[in-house]
Order: C-alpha cells, then sequence, then structure tokens
C-alpha cells in the first residue's frame, strides 16, 4: 500500500503572530480600526467565540490580535482585556421570580 504525497509529508500549518494594541475606530460590518502598540494599523475582526458568547468591544478597549505573516494589514481580536473600573454589566436573572 503506497501513501500520497500527501500523507507522506505533513505540512506545519503557518504559525499566527500574535499583537496587542487598542481599538481605534468601529467600522462596519463587525470590524474594527485597531492601532498596535508598535503603531502599524490593521483591520480586524472579532473571533468566532467572542461572537458566540457577546462579548463586546468598543474604542479604547485593549485587545490581543492575531495576524497572519502573510498579511500583515488584516487581523482577528482573540482577546479584550478587562479594563479597571468596568462593570460586568447587569446582575444575571436565573430563573422565574415569584410574584
Amino acid at each position: 500500500m503506497s501513501l500520497s504525497i500527501f500523507e507522506r509529508t505533513k505540512l506545519a500549518k503557518e504559525e499566527l503572530l500574535t499583537m496587542e494594541g487598542y481599538i481605534e475606530e468601529i467600522l462596519p460590518d463587525g470590524r474594527f480600526a485597531v492601532t498596535l502598540d508598535n503603531e502599524h494599523k490593521i483591520i480586524a475582526y472579532t473571533a468566532g467565540k467572542m461572537r458566540k458568547f457577546r462579548i463586546r468591544s468598543v474604542v479604547g478597549d485593549r485587545v490581543h490580535v492575531e495576524m497572519t505573516p502573510y498579511d500583515l494589514t488584516k487581523g482577528r481580536i482573540v482577546f479584550r482585556e478587562r479594563t479597571p473600573g468596568q462593570a460586568g454589566g447587569p446582575p444575571r436573572r436565573r430563573g422565574q421570580f415569584k410574584r
């Protein structure tokens, strides 16, 4: 039984670059203008897990952005840092209230 060339050589997935920065502007279609710590400006979108758990990002938030080495002008926001003094939001309702 012979293996194909794709089965013999397993190609490594390219490494993603993780950078930190802050959100400078909110753009249409769920995109953000992010300024990285090295003053480089990129366009980033919110990662699927952040959308799933409804993590909202606003202007001024510190974020972690993943970028591919092939296109350093685009990225994906994977983490939003908590800002000190920011409330956690309204308390969650657990079950039905009795009246």
